[in-house]
C-alpha cells in the first residue's frame, strides 16, 4: 500500500484509458477480455470500477500502477450500481449482482475466476 501523506488525493493527469470497451478501462497489458499483466488466466475476465477515480481496472495491481493515488473500495451503499463489467460480454453488473453470480457472467455464462474471491474486500467494502 503507498504511504501518501493526503491519502484522498486524485490523479492529476489521468492515464490514456483503453478506447476497446464502452467503459472507461486502464491498466496494464490489457487484452481483448480484460486480462492484464498481472492475471491473465482463462477466467481472469472482469474489470471493477473503483469509486476513487470513477474507472474501470482489471485488478488492484493496475490501479496501483497506473494512478497516484491510494485506492477506494465501493461501499456498501453503492452495491447496486454498475461496477462490474463482464470482459466477454461487456455487461456491467452491480457488485450486489457480481457477488452473488457464482462466478459466471448472468448475461453471457463466460466463467469468473473463482480466486478473486479471497480479496474481494480491496475491491468492495464487504463484510462490514
Amino acid at each position: 500500500m503507498r504511504t501518501d501523506p493526503d491519502s484522498k488525493r486524485r490523479t492529476t493527469r489521468p492515464p490514456e484509458t483503453d478506447d476497446r470497451f464502452a467503459a472507461p478501462i486502464r491498466g496494464a497489458a490489457i487484452d481483448a477480455e480484460t486480462r492484464c499483466g498481472h492475471y491473465d488466466d482463462a477466467v481472469d475476465v472482469v474489470a471493477i470500477r473503483f469509486s476513487c477515480c470513477d474507472c474501470y481496472y482489471p485488478c488492484f495491481r493496475c490501479h496501483d500502477a497506473v494512478t497516484d493515488h491510494d485506492a477506494e473500495r465501493i461501499s456498501r451503499d453503492a452495491f447496486d450500481e454498475p461496477s462490474v463489467l463482464c470482459g466477454v460480454c461487456g455487461a456491467t453488473l452491480s457488485v450486489r449482482a457480481y457477488l452473488d453470480c457464482e462466478d459466471t457472467c448472468p448475461a453471457c455464462d463466460a466463467a469468473f475466476n473463482p480466486g478473486c474471491r479471497r480479496h474481494r474486500d480491496r475491491y468492495f467494502a464487504v463484510g462490514e
